[in-house]
């Protein structure tokens, strides 16, 4: 296939999409979803938060500011598979068996997603970036429901995988690079460099994904306003690996970069580990470096719904999958942990619900929300009935003032390998391995552990010992939500 060298080709073709429904004027009763999941975004990364000097996100700071920013926001998981598909189910992801990676995926088709529900209200529906449920590509399997065309999008431009490299995009390339790997038997993690998908074919390119990503997006947006749309947009920025920048932005901030792993040259492992916190003296910079282009196309996909008349009619919401990943420098202050684990820094996420005339601007709330709670509040934006079984909260009337109390009073969590629970100020948390964060190279005491989040978000002070009863008590609604959820399915 012709590898496209640049990025106003991409576009190019990204104009040609065709309609997926018929044109027709959009009433203000079905208004467009614009869902936008960044990967591994620090909690503290965003300038309007005043926490971090060396953070500028003007455009993030711009939705923020049109509507309400959560300070309380929570993903279902520390990692991005299982958080991704209780983003799009709207229920707990240990209700398809998954804990950790290497689940099956959304394959339970009792639990609908966002846009098989849109559908039924003739939405055009689209899914751009990347999509990590489980097994998803089409080509092992035509009727994988974890393909987005399998599970209510119209269209897919986009990957199916855990990361993905930053500037090439060749299954030629991957496959080469397999094959030296294997040869040399080397043992390490791909670098990622397949096809991205078009619907059910690849296309090669050799372009920076986080603007090709904005530019099909654009070309969505604009494709449908004539349409009531349900367009996600998922960035892998700002997944590893950050060093991945283009060549132009490495030399205009002075910044000499790290290699892609060469398996001729050095173990994966070796490389993994100098390329991550505390060992890569450009790291915070990389991460920043692709902080500012996701910025960047935020900024343009807004700018592209005000040219084209959309922005009043389209509800704009914005979400992390997981918590920051401090291993590749994101900054989760005041918070302890990082991405892969169940301290706070691992699952409070920046979240944006955006609408002009429904959502009054300026706002910052406090309630306790889930990712969990998208799915129900974008039934109640649509009119569209909601699924028999949800875990999350309808947070339409706390968007729209009418009712401002409403909020999760109690969140549970579990990858096998740690689980908690959060109510109130308490929080009770037990790990059982860290082998994991050991390899990703994070922090994580063993053992069960009681926190009053109040007085210590920092998660420092253990009180099991002096709240006995309350650990207990903790311990056993944990347990009972498990033997629940396990009971359900």
């Amino acid at each position: 296939m012709k590898l496209y060298k640049n990025h106003l080709s991409i576009f190019i073709i990204c104009l040609c999409i065709s309609s997926c429904t018929k044109p027709r004027s959009v009433p203000e009763s079905t208004p467009n979803i614009l869902l936008i999941v960044s990967d591994d975004h620090g909690s503290a990364d965003m300038s309007c938060l005043g926490r971090l000097e060396d953070v500028q996100t003007p455009n993030l700071d711009a939705l923020a500011k049109s509507g309400i920013r959560f300070t309380e926001a929570h993903a279902s998981s520390p990692i991005c598979s299982p958080s991704r598909m209780a983003i799009m189910t709207g229920v707990h992801n240990q209700r398809f068996g998954t804990y950790w990676y290497g689940g099956k995926g959304i394959h339970d088709q009792q639990y609908p997603t966002i846009a098989e529900l849109l559908k039924k209200k003739e939405y055009a529906t689209g899914y751009i970036g990347k999509v990590h449920y489980g097994s998803g590509e089409y080509d092992a399997d035509p009727e994988n429901r974890n393909f987005p065309l399998n599970h209510g999008f119209d269209y897919f431009f986009g990957h199916t995988s855990a990361r993905k490299h930053y500037l090439r995009h060749s299954d030629a390339e991957e496959e080469a690079f397999t094959s030296l790997k294997e040869k040399l038997n080397r043992k390490g993690q791909t670098l990622r460099k397949q096809s991205f998908w078009r619907n059910k074919n690849k296309v090669d390119t050799l372009s920076f994904s986080t603007q090709m990503i904005g530019n099909e997006a654009k070309a969505f947006i604009e494709n449908h306003q004539d349409t009531p749309f349900f367009l996600q947009v998922s960035f892998n920025a700002v997944h590893n690996f950050t060093h991945q920048l283009p060549e132009t932005y490495l030399k205009e901030r002075g910044l000499q970069g790290y290699h892609d792993w060469d398996p001729k040259t050095e173990e994966y492992y070796d490389w993994y580990q100098k390329g991550r916190f505390p060992n890569n003296p450009e790291g915070r910079e990389q991460y920043l470096g692709q902080l500012y282009y996701l910025d960047q196309e935020i900024g343009k996909l807004m700018q592209s719904l005000e040219e084209l008349g959309l922005r009043k009619n389209t509800l704009v919401i914005y979400i992390a999958d997981n918590g920051g990943s401090t291993p590749i420098y994101a900054n989760n202050t005041p918070l302890r942990g990082s991405k892969y684990v169940l301290y706070e820094g691992g699952v409070k996420v920046p979240m944006i619900f955006s609408f002009p005339g429904k959502i009054k601007s300026e706002q910052v709330m406090s309630n306790w929300v889930s990712a969990m709670d998208i799915l129900p509040s974008i039934c109640s934006f649509t009119g569209v009935e909601k699924p028999q079984v949800l875990d999350g909260l309808d947070l339409y009337p706390l968007v729209t003032g009418v009712d401002l109390n409403i909020g999760h009073d109690t969140l549970f969590f579990d990858t096998e390998h740690e689980r908690a629970i959060k109510t109130a100020d308490w929080k009770w948390h037990e790990a059982i391995s860290n082998k994991s964060a050991i390899y990703e190279m994070v922090e994580l005491e063993l053992g069960a552990k009681l926190r009053n989040l109040k007085n210590d978000p920092g998660e420092k002070e253990d009180l099991s010992e002096e709240e006995s009863e309350k650990a207990a008590a903790l311990k056993a609604a944990l347990e009972n939500w498990q033997d629940r959820i396990k009971g359900e399915n």
